[in-house]
């Protein structure tokens, strides 16, 4: 038998070591710069390996803990974080570079996965909201992906950046450990899923609206994540300096607005506080794109940041409630599309980008938050 609450502060130490997994390219590309020489063009393959490994791990994670729990899948993806950080930090080789980088999107895919699953399940045993415990989890991620930058930018200079990879990496031993011997939830199938079953739930519409509801919403957090600092720069003529300060600021709103979702969802209905949400996110887009001054624009992060908190807690949440018995694989369908989306609405963005200057930004944020609004609408009609 579990217990609730040591899996609940489990899944959270596990979704710190995604959080850390998933901003480390950004928070050491300097350094990988100086130490391999990097041209654009490698610098670009890395960043294409670990959103590969991410998805890789998106789409496997869920038939397995449906079938087998989350035990062995946690530990090992925890092992395919420490290996990639360790291979960062000693490797003289480019192409362990990239192996390294695709092991953490792995692992990493299959954490963040296998974590709301995780969450989404103890909260049905217990009675729970789920997308306020999701709303939780999703601090611990923000913590992990603040905290990585934060301890390479201080301790760098003291014991050097490639001790402080290498030291992050036997950190996370400690979830490590807990991952191999503490008890989790039963799983909820005796026999592994028919490909019949899996079709079936694939084309299910429900499933499928809210993925692209995630779709355009991992494509909004993932422009903001992306381009605001660009955008900044070459748009509004901002210091890099201020610029990356605007950055900082909404990833600290955003991880704020997963904190207060928490306590909201326990308070009103899901549908109240989502509608609130990209209401928010949208008036922020619209902000963004009349910005002229940068006191403006970091008024229009901080409505982004509190808007788009809401969306993947909230829509786990619906998911979970919808498919408990298959919420591995159902949670699995959607992250894939999410993530697809990720990459989808940022390729095209850089695409037009290139030719059409980066004042496309805030408009392509806009087309996707109302896509995502539509889409929201039907599919809330639906569920009621």
């Amino acid at each position: 038998m579990y217990h609730k609450r040591m899996v609940f502060a489990v899944a959270c130490l596990n979704i710190l070591v995604f959080g850390i997994g998933v901003i480390s390219l950004g928070a050491i590309l300097p350094f990988l710069s100086d130490k391999f020489g990097l041209d654009e063009i490698s610098k670009g393959t890395l960043a294409s390996l670990l959103p590969l490994g991410i998805l890789t791990g998106s789409l496997v994670f869920g038939p397995i803990v449906d079938k087998y729990s989350y035990k062995n899948l946690l530990s090992f993806s925890v092992v395919l974080n420490i290996l990639g950080l360790e291979l960062i930090a000693w490797s003289n080789s480019f192409v362990l570079l990239g192996l390294a980088f695709f092991l953490i999107g792995w692992g990493g895919g299959m954490i963040n996965g296998a974590t709301s699953a995780l969450v989404s399940d103890i909260s049905e045993d217990h009675g729970e909201n789920k997308g306020a415990n999701l709303s939780i989890l999703g601090v611990f991620f923000g913590l992990g992906a603040l905290g990585m930058p934060i301890v390479i930018g201080s301790l760098s200079d003291s014991f050097g950046t490639e001790a402080n990879i290498a030291g992050i990496g036997i950190f996370m031993v400690i979830p490590l450990l807990f991952n191999l011997f503490i008890s989790f939830p039963e799983p909820k199938q005796s026999q592994a899923i028919a490909l019949k079953s899996f079709f079936a739930l694939v084309r299910n519409k429900m499933l499928l609206l809210f993925g692209f509801v995630l779709f355009f919403q991992a494509g909004m957090e993932s422009l903001t994540n992306n381009w605001t600092t660009t955008y900044l720069i070459e748009k509004l003529d901002v210091a890099e300096n201020e610029a990356l300060f605007s950055l900082t600021l909404y990833v600290g709103i955003f991880t704020l607005g997963r904190l207060l979702l928490g306590f909201l969802l326990k308070r009103f209905s899901s549908h109240s506080v989502i509608i609130v949400s990209i209401l928010l996110a949208t008036v922020g887009g619209i902000l963004t794109y009349i910005s002229k001054d940068l006191m403006m624009y970091q008024l229009s992060l901080v409505l982004i940041g509190l808007g788009l908190a809401g969306g993947f807690p909230i829509v786990l949440g619906m998911v979970g409630d919808q498919f408990p018995s298959w919420s591995g694989t159902a949670f699995g369908v959607v992250f894939s599309i999410a993530l697809f989306g990720n990459m989808t609405i940022n390729y095209f963005t850089g695409l037009i980008a290139e030719s059409r200057t980066i004042i496309v930004f805030p408009v392509i944020y806009l087309l996707s938050a109302i896509m995502m609004s539509i889409l929201l609408i039907i599919a809330l009609g639906k569920r009621k």
